[in-house]
């Protein structure tokens, strides 16, 4: 068993509330929470408008497998979030 936590934050430039932060995030839990191998949570920022931090811990057989779903997250977050990546760190346990 593998695992791996991955952390992004995500610069969120002129939201000015926090409903639309939640709309611009547009629904990660229900992207990402629905595969058996993932969860996922808001780990930070939980109260600034133009920033958030989310964590991912994703689970596999192999670590080849662990990093094409944390590549994937990252990949797939940057296409559809309103937002601006600011970092991801990857730590795996």
């Amino acid at each position: 068993m593998h695992i791996a936590v991955l952390t992004l934050r995500v610069a969120l430039p002129g939201c000015r509330s926090l409903k639309e932060k939640r709309q611009r995030m547009g629904g990660l839990h229900e992207r990402f929470g629905r595969h058996p191998s993932i969860a996922v949570c808001e780990s930070g920022e939980l109260d600034r408008h133009d920033a958030s931090e989310w964590s991912f811990v994703v689970v596999g057989t192999s670590s080849r497998d662990v990093a094409s779903l944390c590549s994937e997250i990252e990949d797939k977050l940057q296409r559809t979030v309103d937002g601006r990546v600011l970092d991801a760190t990857r730590e795996f346990l």
